[in-house]
């Protein structure tokens, strides 16, 4: 029997998704619970896993395409099915077979107005295409195209206007509009004069905003190419990033503040027991730990920095939820470690290592990207000596990790050779004044100076 393949909902405020890749094609085997799609949302890329075992039949959805979640991507034809089950398929056919019959109307209904008639459609109004199922791109597709959504035919689920058939429209010449046999009629034909310019044969390479409307009325989802030029599409992911941050520069007013911190006992530490560390506990010993049990001490001491704004409130959260900016090859993404005040190191060293993990494998869940209190990025990872990171909303502050590496250092007079990190703080000023800022920051390096939790 077939089995149907719906668009997951990946979480309750999630009520759409885009199929990013197939990773099977139709007439493959798959098992249950085998990869079978990529999705992407508002929250999280994910794989998909297949619901059942057997051959891949039909792929309804394909990739690019954004669709309401519970629609129906694909079937599966599930293993052991009887034969008796695709009995059934060939009887759509026998309509078609018998064409004049079926092109008799039911008495007392009007008879049907053939689809190619050559007459004009009757006219659509503004409402009646705000109705037609599609994405918002593909409406504004059609305005700036001047296609009636109405006269565009649907290949999508459930007749959706999906991106492909406006593209299409767009190619085949935009749909007369409906006041537009009247007012031709009206008007006496245009003489030679009047005929408007012959488009020009090659447009010159397109920049700023030319090119993204041209990668998204043209040839969706592909590079352009314009002799030294390129142009690329914005990947779902990385739109809502840009989106992300533009809201975080426009909402918060960032202020930043920068602490040296000498991490050579962290670093003799991690060096001694990381290779026991990780035949005991299971999991790589890394510096981040370190750092997410100072800030998470830090942040219980100065609530301030672990808060959120709502209005004219400032909402002091007593958990502290700390979010790890993990580099994806495709992006970033944020999963948060909840209620980190209650781990000990070990605990802390697990979820880190497990959340990178299935963020890089597309295995997050949307709640565990959802909820930070406080985040930690650490650029340092790929040699910046330090960075100014965009505060994640709705925090009100973000720690920024550089590299750590040894730098000669005064120390009582002496020079010495010392494994040292800059630490950076992205505050916004609404909630966060400097001096509580540099209290915090000073709190931080404390803690990691004077190192005395054990880790084992």
């Amino acid at each position: 029997m077939a089995v149907d393949v719906v668009m997951p909902q990946m979480g309750e405020s999630i009520h759409e998704g885009t199929i990013t890749k197939w990773l099977k094609k139709p007439g493959e085997k798959i098992e249950r619970d085998e990869p079978l799609f990529e999705i992407s949302t508002d929250k999280v890329d994910a794989e998909i896993p297949a619901p059942a075992a057997g051959v891949l039949k039909e792929i309804k959805v394909n990739a690019g395409q954004t669709v309401p979640v519970q629609t129906i991507v694909a079937t599966i034809e599930a293993a052991g099915a009887a034969s008796a089950a695709s009995a059934p398929a060939p009887a759509p056919s026998k309509p078609d077979a018998a064409k004049p019959v079926a092109a008799v109307p039911a008495k007392g209904a009007p008879a049907p107005t053939a689809p190619t008639s050559p007459g004009a459609p009757p006219p659509a109004d503004k409402a009646s295409a705000e109705k037609v199922r599609s994405s918002p791109l593909v409406k504004r597709i059609a305005r700036e195209n001047n296609i009636d959504l109405t006269q565009v035919s649907g290949t999508g689920a459930g007749g959706r206007v999906s991106k492909d058939d406006i593209l299409s429209a767009v190619g085949n010449g935009p749909a007369p509009a409906s006041s537009a046999p009247a007012a031709q009629a009206q008007r006496p034909a245009p003489t030679a004069a009047a005929a408007p310019p012959p488009r020009p044969a090659a447009p010159p390479p397109p920049s700023g905003g030319q090119a993204s409307a041209l990668l998204e009325t043209a040839v969706p989802r592909e590079k352009l190419y314009f002799g030294n030029y390129e142009v690329q599409p914005m990947s779902n992911m990385r739109q809502k990033i840009a989106e992300h941050m533009v809201l975080s520069k426009r909402v918060s007013p960032h202020v930043y503040s920068v602490e040296e911190v000498d991490v050579t006992n962290i670093a003799s530490l991690r060096a001694k027991t990381k290779a026991k560390f990780e035949q005991e506990v299971g999991t790589k010993l890394t510096f981040m730990p370190f750092f997410i049990r100072a800030a998470v001490d830090a942040l219980r001491a100065f609530p301030t920095v672990n808060a959120s704004v709502d209005g004219t409130n400032i909402v002091l959260h007593k958990e502290c939820n700390i979010g790890i900016a993990v580099a994806l090859d495709w992006g970033l993404i944020v999963p948060v470690i909840k209620n980190a005040e209650e781990k000990n190191f070990i605990g802390l060293a697990r979820a880190t290592n497990d959340l990178a993990e299935r963020a890089r494998a597309k295995k997050l869940k949307p709640e565990e990207v959802a909820e930070s209190t406080f985040c930690i990025t650490n650029p340092g990872v790929f040699g910046g000596l330090f960075g100014l990171p965009v505060i994640n909303q709705p925090n009100v502050a973000i720690l920024g990790l550089g590299a750590i590496e040894k730098r000669p250092v005064v120390i009582d007079d002496a020079i010495a050779i010392r494994t040292m990190v800059y630490l950076t703080i992205s505050y916004d000023h609404r909630v966060v004044d400097g001096a509580a800022a540099h209290q915090f920051m000073a709190k931080v390096r404390h803690i990691l100076e004077n190192w005395t939790e054990s880790i084992l």
